[in-house]
């Protein structure tokens, strides 16, 4: 079984949108998360017309790498396995954050300060995730003149991309956005 996670180029890349990657590939990378395997992950985004091709170009872009615990840096191909749709209430929060602290210099990007990389992640995200439907929420990032302003916007942040792009996304932003908002520091329950 092949898992697959970020490097740090490619968690840069989803923080910072760093690079020209296309949005179907975006989301792919959004989706590799250290824990998910190979093909679960093409299963997920085979409606969305992805497929191992497009985890190979991850690959060779240097954005994704086998995880240790999955044995292999060869890709495996998919199976012709039927994609399983993710059910999620629109209504079901997404659960408050329960990670270790981290330093400064493993989350923030070369050159930024907390407040200006939560900024441009909420910005990226919420144009990215949730499009016009995001345009109240990116007015609220506008007037944010605080980290603790930020925070605040945290839940309605995270069940607006829950709605838009399910579960396995806004878990996966969910992660990178504690790391920003909490740096240091372990997350309020």
């Amino acid at each position: 079984m092949i898992i697959f996670d970020k490097t740090d180029r490619g968690r840069t890349e989803i923080a910072t949108r760093g690079q020209a990657v296309a949005p179907r590939l975006r989301t792919l990378l959004l989706l590799v998360d250290g824990k998910t395997s190979n093909d679960e992950l093409l299963r997920k985004v085979a409606g969305l017309g992805l497929g191992q091709e497009h985890l190979d170009e991850l690959l060779q872009a240097g954005l994704i790498q086998a995880s240790a615990d999955s044995g292999s840096t060869k890709a495996s191909t998919v199976s012709s396995a039927t994609p399983t749709p993710v059910e999620t209430p629109a209504s079901k929060s997404v659960p408050p954050p329960a990670a270790a602290p981290v330093s400064a210099e493993q989350v923030l990007p070369p050159g930024q300060t907390q407040f200006e990389a939560i900024y441009h992640f909420y910005n990226d995200t919420i144009k990215s995730m949730i499009g016009l439907r995001g345009y109240g929420l990116q007015l609220k990032v506008e007037r944010a003149s605080s980290i603790q302003d930020f925070r605040e916007l945290r839940q309605q942040y995270l069940e607006a991309v829950l709605k838009a792009k399910g579960e396995e996304i806004a878990r996966s932003l969910r992660g990178r956005l504690d790391q920003l908002l909490y740096l240091g520091e372990r997350p309020q329950q």
